[in-house]
């Protein structure tokens, strides 16, 4: 009778439940992540110093300029814009000479205080984790039932399941993104943005506060799609030595390096043009005027090819590569571990009731 009741993976648990695993393994993975970034964009601004009114890109060519620097936590991507100096301070506290990323470390802890290297922390939360919650909850559940219904474990349905996941959650995402560019860009109040948003749909219709998706889809759902493929293939590889039926946190930790790994070099090309697509967003909020209507994913691939050749569309591998792969460890096999978690703790509330 025992042995009906044992709990199965990704079944005996609640929504709710994936939910609260999911969401503090977004908190976790940006806490952790997070000094790596503000360490990466204190050595770039080291390198190409931003003034009053010009704010650091980490765009991947030298001749593009905005008002505006990308954050990315590996979870995520943020758009952080500036204006006239205003909210940069945070990320540019003092001239403070960096050898390297170790130097990085100490000095900002030792002159700025070890808070410091949390700075954007908040923006990220805010952002990341119900993202995250949407992605991880809408996977699991997408992956059971294409199992029930289709009746197979085949390596085929994570990757189905991760897509679409994925896919839903930038879509929601999308226009909050957007709403908090708006904020960040023209320090709006909320009945301000309200009238401002009235204003761009009335003139480019409900489609304008989803600028910027086409390259994010682009990106995340490929990305997606191939993680969870990898991971799930990785994590049986791993278990099936040991003739465990549950991955360990360690198996689960490996496996989402792994996997995080593969197909973030596999999406690179899709990573920079969105990376320069979102710096273009950025612009345009701060100076509308100004900016010209950006050109398509694929014509700027084309042109990031022309310029710069095939290095050029897998600029910023090692960077990518060091925030995903720990970021995907970290996540998968905190949420892996909650998910154990609430499924003993349901399995012993089934055992009390009997």
């Amino acid at each position: 009778m025992v042995e009906k009741l044992l709990p199965s993976p990704g079944v005996a648990i609640t929504p709710l439940q994936q939910m609260l695993a999911s969401g503090t393994g977004a908190i976790l993975t940006s806490i952790f992540v997070t000094p790596l970034d503000v360490v990466k964009i204190r050595l770039q601004a080291q390198r190409t110093p931003f003034s009053k009114g010009s704010c650091l890109t980490t765009t991947l060519s030298p001749s593009t300029s905005g008002k505006c620097f990308l954050y990315c936590n590996g979870l995520m991507d943020h758009l952080y814009v500036c204006q006239n100096g205003n909210g940069c301070t945070a990320w540019y506290k003092t001239p403070t000479h960096f050898t390297g990323t170790l130097d990085a470390f100490v000095k900002i802890t030792r002159y700025e205080g070890i808070r410091s290297l949390w700075s954007g922390l908040p923006p990220t939360l805010v952002m990341a984790v119900p993202a995250t919650v949407i992605y991880f909850t809408t996977y699991d559940q997408l992956r059971d039932y294409l199992r029930r219904r289709m009746g197979s474990w085949g390596h085929h349905i994570p990757l189905v399941a991760g897509a679409l996941a994925r896919l839903g959650a930038v879509t929601v995402i999308s226009p909050l993104e957007l709403i908090r560019t708006k904020m960040q860009s023209r320090q709006l109040s909320y009945r301000e943005l309200g009238v401002c948003i009235q204003s761009a749909v009335a003139q480019n219709g409900w489609s304008s506060l989803w600028r910027g998706w086409g390259p994010t889809v682009l990106r995340d759902v490929p990305f997606s799609a191939l993680y969870w493929f990898n991971y799930e293939l990785v994590r049986e590889w791993l278990c099936r030595p040991a003739q465990l039926d549950e991955a360990t946190f360690m198996i689960s930790f490996t496996s989402g390096a792994i996997s995080g790994t593969v197909a973030a070099v596999l999406t690179l090309p899709f990573d920079v043009v969105k990376t320069q697509r979102q710096i273009e967003l950025g612009d345009g909020e701060v100076h509308p005027a100004a900016t010209s209507k950006p050109s398509s994913t694929w014509l700027l691939m084309q042109r990031i090819h022309a310029e710069s050749g095939t290095r050029g569309l897998f600029a910023g591998f090692m960077p990518r590569i060091i925030k995903v792969a720990p970021a995907c460890a970290i996540m998968i096999s905190t949420y892996e571990f909650g998910k154990t978690f609430f499924q003993k703790l349901n399995h012993e509330r089934q055992l009390r009731g009997l």
